[in-house]
């Protein structure tokens, strides 16, 4: 295993719109990414357009080629997956395995835990477009982290690295994060979408861009309403992805 303050070998399962940036960005801060596993065509373009050049593998030889194995697939495949590659022997002490699950902390990942894996969920509170326009995009984004206490330190250097801010949100608060995550993301989708149909039925043009700067100042002011609430000085510690 590579010394946990250099470099480290990551391999990525799930090439969504999460996985791929933040492999990507994962590789931008120096590591290496060792291979990837995708299914879908999407995928498999994804992962060529924004991790050129790393092979594309089998699920079990992606796992056995990494220090760091980050798993960016939906939240419904997260437990069998991890406990079928438990079966095979495949996790390794020592190895670092990664989630990118709203809903889940590290329990889910007890199998690899049992293993001698080290378990970290980190969940960046970002919607993904899957392409190097989210980059940029991360940098200042926050991060949801659980992991054991001892080793909180890793995940939140590995946001750090990836450009982002970590905060730390305990194992049993995790479903009410994520449905705090679900609602935002609904709710702002929806109006959005209601209120530039009922634009465009009367005839304007690009309502999207007229809204725009309105919806923006809008949401602004209500987040900094929030800004200074209650549970902000656990920020200084810190959709599916497919």
């Amino acid at each position: 295993m590579a010394d946990r303050a250099g470099r480290l070998g990551v391999g990525l399962i799930g090439a969504g719109k999460v996985g791929a940036v933040l492999a990507s960005a994962l590789g931008g801060a120096g590591h290496a990414i060792t291979g990837v596993a995708a299914v879908s065509e999407a995928s498999l373009t994804r992962a060529d357009a924004m991790l050129p050049g790393v092979p594309v593998l089998p699920i079990p030889e992606v796992v056995e080629r990494s220090e760091l194995v980050l798993l960016a697939i939906p939240a419904d495949e997260l437990e069998p997956l991890v406990a079928g590659l438990a079966a095979t022997g495949v996790w390794q002490p020592g190895q670092l395995v990664l989630h990118t699950a709203a809903r889940y902390g590290t329990d889910v990942l007890d199998p690899a835990r049992r293993a001698g894996a080290i378990p970290l969920a980190v969940h960046p509170v970002m919607s993904f477009t899957g392409t190097s326009i989210d980059l940029a995009r991360l940098a200042g984004t926050w991060f949801a982290v659980t992991s054991p206490a001892p080793v909180l330190p890793i995940a939140q250097a590995l946001v750090v690295e990836m450009g982002g801010e970590p905060f730390v949100v305990a194992e049993a608060d995790r479903p009410a994060y994520a449905e705090a995550i679900d609602t935002a993301v609904s709710f702002s989708t929806a109006i959005v979408d209601q209120a530039s149909g009922l634009l465009g039925g009367i005839g304007v043009g690009r309502p999207g861009a007229v809204l725009a700067p309105l919806v923006r100042s809008a949401v602004e002011n209500a987040l900094a309403r929030h800004d200074a609430g209650p549970g902000v000085e656990g920020f200084a510690d810190s959709d599916g992805p497919e």
